[in-house]
């Protein structure tokens, strides 16, 4: 009666046989997130100085630009899980699937735009 069958209780796997993947993964990316907006708020907080000089001095650095794009990465990942969700849940008719896919070039397009802006910052010299 639509229950599937005993072993599929058993395993807590729905009819896409992903279980609680999806879950996981969003609260891996949150703590990731997490971390790395801590790093990132410490960071800024340990400056000299917000002019452009020291804010470009301080994203050239590796150990500043790599955790940067990490923070990029897990976050527009995190979005993407969540709005994800949020279309699935909410969108009940064909336009479920313009707006998954519209999110998913928004979001690709943040993330690209971003992190080519750090490793422009990163890679360029510092007058």
């Amino acid at each position: 009666m639509g229950d599937g069958t005993e072993l599929g209780r058993v395993r807590g796997l729905g009819s896409a046989h992903e279980g609680a993947h999806h879950w996981w993964r969003q609260r891996i990316t949150a703590g990731s997130n997490l971390f790395f907006l801590a790093w990132f708020m410490i960071s800024l907080t340990r400056l000299a100085g917000f002019d452009y000089d020291s804010v470009h001095a301080w994203v050239s650095s590796a150990w500043v630009a790599v955790p940067l794009i990490l923070l990029v990465i897990s976050t527009c990942w995190h979005a993407r899980m969540g709005l994800q969700v949020l279309i699935e849940d909410y969108q009940a008719d064909e336009g479920r699937v313009i707006a998954l896919v519209a999110m998913e070039y928004f979001l690709g397009v943040i993330a690209v735009t971003a992190i080519f802006s750090i490793l422009k910052a990163a890679l360029a010299p510092v007058l």
